[in-house]
């Protein structure tokens, strides 16, 4: 059972560390919008959403009110984070059932 424990550990670390890089690309891609720089594309964004990050995407669009006006976005970012959730509930699933 210790395996388990820690493999869980990892993934609740996995989901820390993703949504709060996908946070940090939110932010970056709005401070570049602003100041004319190089830009995150977007296929980024959606990907570092749909591996973990939903929730730092949502967090870092409603934060930094970047992309909130595009349904794409809206619906992309919602449907990553129902992604995410299912995802875990299916891992806690087969680790503790």
């Amino acid at each position: 059972m210790d395996g388990v424990w820690d493999f869980f550990g990892l993934a609740v670390l996995y989901g820390l560390g993703i949504n709060g890089y996908a946070y940090y690309l939110f932010r970056k891609d709005k401070r570049q919008a602003q100041q004319g720089g190089w830009r995150v594309p977007e296929r980024s964004l959606f990907i570092t959403a749909y591996l973990g990050g939903g929730f730092g995407a949502w967090h870092g669009m409603q934060t930094f009110h970047h992309k909130t006006r595009q349904p794409r976005f809206l619906w992309g970012v919602r449907g990553a984070m129902v992604l995410n959730v299912l995802c875990f509930l299916g891992l806690c699933y087969i680790l503790f059932v």
